[in-house]
């Protein structure tokens, strides 16, 4: 690869290999287990649907590629309350990988009582009626294939069953707590 020779090596931070490892002989505490994730990098997804009272969507950070025939995917929830109990009840939904562009749209469906689903934030629906936005680099329709409780959680494994490509850009990531891009 020809580089000019004006352009700088990013800088890379590597982990202390001679501070010594810390491991514990039990299980994490809840507050330890979100704390080893919290520095876990995770790309940053919007799923939603339609129910009775009209469309919903959440946050996640825990979107997985299942298998590629048939083509699934999986994420967990939570809560089985408000947009939570909406998606864990839809026959079909939508789940949107998110660019740069969408940070804040991320944040907004991450807090309760937001307004989601404005205007201004550019949705529209799919002609099966789940709400679509076309500006995310991927939107997966998908239909659940399983739920499996785990806790507190939900985890949802569910097939894609229509792709919709829109704008490249820079992946949305969340790391401690922020969301962030990949250079």
């Amino acid at each position: 690869m020809n580089r000019s020779s004006t352009a700088e090596a990013p800088t890379v931070r590597h982990a202390d290999l001679t501070a010594a490892p810390q491991s514990t002989d039990h299980a994490p505490s809840g507050t330890q287990f979100k704390d080893i994730f919290r520095t876990h990098p995770a790309g940053v997804a919007l799923v939603t649907t339609a129910d009775e009272s009209g469309p919903v969507g959440l946050t996640l950070s825990s979107v997985a590629s299942v298998s590629p025939d048939p083509p699934a995917l999986s994420f967990s929830l939570t809560s089985a309350r408000g947009s939570a109990a909406g998606i864990l009840h839809a026959a079909t939904f939508v789940v949107h990988l998110l660019d740069e562009q969408h940070a804040g749209l991320a944040g907004t469906f991450a807090r309760s009582g937001a307004a989601r689903f404005t205007p201004e934030q550019g949705w529209s629906v799919l002609p099966t009626g789940e709400p679509y936005l076309p500006s995310a680099r991927w939107a997966l329709r998908c239909a659940p294939i399983q739920t499996v409780a785990v806790g507190p959680s939900e985890l949802v494994i569910a097939q894609v069953l229509q792709v919709h490509q829109g704008p490249a850009g820079r992946p949305l990531i969340y790391h401690d707590r922020e969301f962030r891009t990949l250079p």
